[in-house]
C-alpha cells in the first residue's frame, strides 16, 4: 500500500462512517498533493491522483471510505430504516483532513474535519504522517473502551476541539452521528 492511500474499507485514523439505507452514488475526490488510493468492497479500488475522482454507485451494505497517511481512515454503509448514517472518527487517530457530504435529497448537512491536527498533535500521540489515537499509544481500558464503560479524557477533547463533528473516543455517539434520507448520494473529499 502506498505511504499515502485510500481505502473505502476498515483501516485506522481518520474515518468516515455512514449507514446507507439505498442504492447511492459517492464521488470521491483527492485534493490531496500525493496519490491516494480508493477501494470498495464491492466496487474494486482506483489510484488516484492529484486531482483525481471515483464515482461509485453501488447498491450498498457495507462501504467505508478512508484516507491513509500510513493506515487509512473508514466509513460504513448499511440499511436502517430508511435512512443513511453517517459520521467521521477520530477514534483511530488522524492523517487526512476530509469532508463527506450529502449531494442529492433534502439533507444538506455535511461534515468535515479539516482542522490541523497533525501540526497541532501532542507529543505523546505522534506518529510518522499522523496523529495517534491514544488506545494504540497506552493500550489501557480508559481509553480503548473494551469495557464499554469509557468516556472523554484529555486527548478525546484535544480532537473534539478541533474537529467537533467527529467521534473523539468510541462512546461519543450524540454529538458525531448524522443522517439523511435512504438514497441520498454523497460526495467524499481529502483535503477539502
Amino acid at each position: 500500500m502506498n505511504l499515502k492511500s485510500l481505502s473505502l474499507f476498515s483501516f485506522p485514523f481518520i474515518a468516515l462512517c455512514f449507514t446507507v439505507a439505498n442504492a447511492a452514488t459517492f464521488n470521491i475526490r483527492n485534493n490531496c498533493p500525493y496519490t491516494v488510493w480508493a477501494a470498495a468492497v464491492p466496487g474494486g479500488g482506483r489510484q488516484l491522483g492529484r486531482g483525481g475522482t471515483w464515482n461509485l454507485k453501488e447498491p450498498v451494505s457495507g462501504v467505508e471510505p478512508t484516507a491513509n497517511s500510513t493506515e487509512p481512515g473508514e466509513a460504513d454503509a448499511k440499511l436502517f430504516n430508511n435512512l443513511d448514517f453517517f459520521d467521521i472518527s477520530l477514534v483511530d487517530g488522524f492523517n487526512v483532513p476530509m469532508e463527506f457530504s450529502p449531494t442529492s435529497g433534502t439533507c444538506s448537512r455535511g461534515i468535515r474535519c479539516v482542522a490541523d491536527i497533525i501540526g497541532q498533535c501532542p507529543n505523546e500521540l505522534k506518529a510518522p504522517g499522523g496523529c495517534n489515537n491514544p488506545c494504540t499509544v497506552y493500550r489501557t481500558d480508559q481509553f480503548c473502551c473494551n469495557s464499554g464503560t469509557c468516556s472523554a479524557t484529555k486527548w478525546s477533547r484535544f480532537f473534539k476541539a478541533r474537529c467537533p463533528d467527529a467521534y473523539s473516543y468510541p462512546k461519543d455517539d450524540q454529538t458525531s452521528t448524522f443522517t439523511c434520507p435512504g438514497g441520498t448520494n454523497y460526495r467524499v473529499v481529502f483535503c477539502p
